[in-house]
Formats: structure tokens, sequence, C-alpha cells
């Protein structure tokens, strides 16, 4: 049996930069019984003017030989008397060490332009992250929002690495045009997507909550072009999703009109679908002539879609739904010694009317474990074996040890 892997993270909300450093440090450190080799920090775009400081301000009082971290519009952490929070807009510091013995870390930056070809043999990926895919390693994957090829890179480390678990997410700054930091060992990148893969004796498992609910029933695309419905078992589509906001409550119907998304079955053979069986999409447009919907994403005649509306009630009842679903099915649910959470902007506090929403439900199934993570402006988790980069979702990936 090889040693316990041991976590750690501190959430500081100390409004000076060294003030905060040094209580996260300070608060993870003491929890610990032997050094840290990994550190997550995710720092809120309220230090945005001090994040070139961060790194060496942890330097001073920590030696850590693997870092990462980024930028978000918010933080998450457990308070200095265990409870986890999720602090928007201010700002916060939240750090994460962990010991882990038998696991091999290999921390990476890439840029877009370094990325192979779509169409290159897998070996190009696995020459760019150093990590061969027999070692089956788990990914923590920190990109900046613009032009940083995630896309991708998640399909190239799909295609390389079967089997392989991703998880993690866009940093965020400060509103519009905000800059985003990406941290890497001692390096702080403005750009690009800073990673980590962990090979060895860990198992990373994931809920990814899309927070929607499905309306209706599941069709099937019957012509497509490119990101474009032209018939929905074999109608019109707007004529099909008219008639199905017709047959609305009343309440529903005034959300459709400002929540309504598409939900793309991600496995075509699956006979009965559910909730968590779909790749949520954005609708970003409707053609009123010739009835075409446009979707956020390339679609192709054969596959299932159904109809899908999001609002705080049904963000709640997704998470709950995934959370108890894991916790039942998963026995390794109580072997669980450490969480991250990647959220998006846009739920919080904004969607649910009250702070630490999800975390708290998070925490109701999972009790003890140190949980950290930040809001960010995409999030990165897998939906039907394959990984994306969403929007309105959180994305928890929870970390033991293998059974190996």
């Amino acid at each position: 049996m090889a040693d316990q892997m041991q976590w750690a993270n501190a959430l500081s909300t100390r409004p000076s930069l060294e003030a905060a450093v040094t209580d996260a440090v300070q608060q993870t450190t003491s929890s610990l019984t032997a050094p840290a080799n990994l550190g997550l920090v995710f720092i809120s775009s309220a230090f945005a003017s001090e994040y070139s400081r961060l790194l060496p301000l942890l330097a001073e009082q920590l030696s850590v030989p693997v870092i990462i971290g980024c930028s978000g519009g918010g933080v998450i952490g457990t308070t200095s008397d265990g409870q986890t929070q999720e602090i928007e807009a201010e700002a916060a510091l939240s750090l994460t060490l962990a010991n882990l013995p038998g696991v091999n870390l290999r921390v990476f930056h890439i840029l877009a332009d370094e990325l192979p070809d779509l169409d290159s043999s897998p070996d190009a990926w696995v020459n760019l992250i150093g990590v061969e895919p027999s070692a089956r390693p788990q990914f923590i994957l920190l990109s900046s929002s613009f032009s940083s090829g995630i896309n991708e890179l998640l399909q190239g480390l799909d295609f390389a690495y079967p089997g392989s678990v991703i998880v993690g997410g866009q940093a965020s700054g400060g509103g519009m045009g905000g800059r985003q930091a990406l941290f890497c060992n001692d390096r702080l990148y403005r750009e690009g997507t800073v990673g980590l893969a962990l090979t060895g004796n860990i198992v990373l498992e994931t809920i990814v909550a899309q927070g929607c609910r499905p309306i209706g029933n599941p069709m099937q695309v019957t012509k497509a072009e490119r990101n474009i419905i032209l018939e929905l078992d074999e109608q019109v589509p707007l004529v099909v999703l008219r008639d199905l906001i017709n047959s609305l409550s009343d309440q529903e119907r005034t959300l459709a009109q400002h929540s309504l998304f598409v939900g793309v079955a991600m496995d075509e053979f699956k006979m009965s679908l559910q909730q968590g069986d779909f790749l949520i999409r954005s609708i970003l447009g409707v053609d009123p002539t010739g009835g075409a919907i446009a979707i956020g994403d390339r679609v192709r005649p054969g596959q299932r879609l159904q109809f899908h509306l999001r609002d705080a009630e049904a963000s709640a009842e997704d998470l709950e739904f995934l959370l108890e679903r894991y916790y039942n099915q998963d026995t390794s649910s109580s072997t669980a010694i450490a969480a991250l959470m990647f959220a998006c902007v846009g739920r919080g506090e904004g969607l649910y009317g009250k702070p630490n929403f999800d975390s708290s439900l998070f925490r109701r199934y999972f009790q003890n474990i140190p949980i950290g993570g930040f809001f960010c402006g995409g999030e990165i988790g897998p939906v039907g074996g394959s990984t994306f980069l969403h929007g309105y979702t959180s994305v928890f990936g929870i970390c033991r040890q293998s059974e190996d």
C-alpha cells in the first residue's frame, strides 16, 4: 500500500497580497505532515495590478517543485474555520498544496501556434505533452480566454490519450477586457494554456453540471449544415420549437425567451436519454423565413437533440442529481481526498441570489475534503466520453488514490 496522499486548501480574504499569501501558506503548510510537491493557486481579479508579484511572494515562503494557477473573477476555497466559500468580485486568494507520493507531475505551457494540426498522428500530441499514453495521465488545464487554442488542444488530447480525464477552466479577468494571468512554476503568462499531467497513484473523477433541464422530447436531426439545423424529425425546426414553446407553462414560456438552449445527445447508441446525457449549446439565431436554427456547435444528420431550459432551480436540480448519482453509484466517492471546482462566472450569487450555493451542495456529499477552485470564463470537463469547453457550468474534479 502506497503512502497516503495529503491535500490542504486555504482561502484568504486579506486585502493586501502579502498578508493573503502569508495567511494561505501558513494555513496549508500547517495541515500537511510532509512537504508539498504540488501547488495550485487561484487569485481574484481584484488583485489584477499585482499578478506579477504573486509567484515571488509565494517563493519567499514556500518551496514547491510544481505550481500552476491562474486569475479568476472569483475564487473558491476553505476558510480557517473549515467552511467552503465562493468569494466573487473581492480580493481573495485560494491556495491548494498536496503531497502526492507515487505520483509523477509533468507541467507545461503551450501557445496556440505550437499545437499540431488536428489531422496529425497521436505521436505529435504525445511529443508536445511529453507523457506516454500508457501512463494514463490525468490532466488539469488552465487557459487564457482569447485565442488560446483550447478547443483544438482538448480534441488533440482526447485523440492521443483516450480514457484520460481532463478538467480545468479558462482564466477570467475583472469585467470586459480584464487581463488574465496564468502561473506555471516561476513564470507568469498572459496567453496560451498551462497544464499539469498527473500519472501514477492518482485517480481524477468528474462531475460536470451544465445546469439545464430538458423540455419536450428528444428529436433527430434529419438535415444540417455546419452549425445550422435545417430539419428536425423531417420538420421545420422553428415550427417544432414554436409548438414546443406553446405547450409550456407560462413560467417556462417566459424563461424560454432568454434561457433556452439545445442539448446534443453525446451517445448515439443510448436508447433512453436522461438528464446529463447531453452537451448543452447556445442557440445563436433563427432564420424566420426558412425556419432553420443555428447553434454554438457543429451538428450533423442523425444526431439527437432536445431543447433545454436553464434557471437557478434547474441548475440546482441538475447538480444535485449528478452528485447523488455519483455518490450512490460509485463506491470510490467515500475515498475522495480532495476536490477542485471550476465554476462559470455566470453562476454563483448572480444565478442563485445567495452565495456559496454550488460548493455548499457539494459539501453535503463530501463533508471533510479540501476544495479549491475559481470562477472561470469557460469550464473544461468531459461529457459522454469527450472533453469540451462549457459555459454556465460547474465542473468538479474529485481526487483519490488509485486502488491498484
